[in-house]
């Protein structure tokens, strides 16, 4: 497998900890760090020992991930604001649906968030939450490969 490549670590914000078992695989195979950052309300998996535990809960964990961040790793979260401070750090973002979060795209989804919320606040209908299916695994999966060898391609480019 692909040992050198762009990307330093891979950093897992816990609101995406279903896709941990595909990151760390993912991770393996290419020979790329994984920092899982959950708080401590949350749990820690003896599994998983490369995992960051924040001792306080909120915005603290996304806190550390973002100042831990840099301009080669991929951040996975589903937080649009981690997201936008990701990309502000050079980082790639990507949502555990595969969605690769940009400048082009972020405004656009933080509006739509609002709309839904304002919706939801006046008594409007928004469908619940859809369960996460085999095919957004292997989006995900997908997604997370082809952002690798993108960055892979960039630097043997270098």
């Amino acid at each position: 497998m692909v040992k050198d490549v762009r990307i330093l670590r891979i950093l897992v914000d816990a609101g995406a900890y279903p896709v941990k078992n595909i990151v760390h695989k993912v991770a393996k195979a290419y020979s790329i760090p994984v920092i899982m950052f959950i708080g401590s309300n949350q749990g820690k998996n003896e599994y998983y020992p490369d995992t960051d535990i924040s001792k306080k809960r909120g915005t603290s964990v996304d806190l550390m991930l973002i100042s831990e961040a840099s301009m080669k790793d991929i951040v996975i979260t589903q937080d649009y604001g981690l997201a936008i401070l990701a990309i502000g750090k050079g980082a790639k973002a990507l949502n555990q649906n595969g969605f690769l979060y940009s400048i082009d795209n972020i405004d656009m989804l933080i509006f739509e968030h609002h709309l839904s919320k304002k919706i939801k606040n006046s008594d409007g209908k928004i469908s619940g939450t859809i369960r996460r299916s085999k095919d957004d695994d292997i989006r995900f999966e997908n997604a997370l490969i082809n952002l690798i060898e993108k960055e892979k391609n960039i630097e043997n480019r270098a």
